[in-house]
């Protein structure tokens, strides 16, 4: 299947790790949705993917993945 990309953001974490957010919409015609990739860069710089999920681009989704993304981080870390 391929994709219309409106929009990609990237977060760098690790030595070499990365995030990819997208909006994007199957073609030839398809509903938008949200996207967030894995992935790794090679030693000469270049992206590679590992995993993806999708989900609507429906703002009261997002506005609860957002609420419960700043809950788990605010979650006290316990010591086993």
């Amino acid at each position: 299947m391929e994709y219309e990309t409106i929009t990609t953001e990237y977060l760098d974490y690790g030595r070499n790790k990365f995030l990819e957010l997208s909006k994007k919409k199957p073609l030839p015609d398809g509903n938008i949705f949200l996207n967030l990739s894995k992935g790794y860069y090679t030693p000469n710089g270049e992206r590679r993917y590992q995993k993806g999920i999708g989900f609507p681009n429906d703002t009261e989704f997002v506005n609860q993945l957002i609420d419960k993304l700043n809950r788990i981080h605010k979650a006290q870390d316990i010591e086993i």
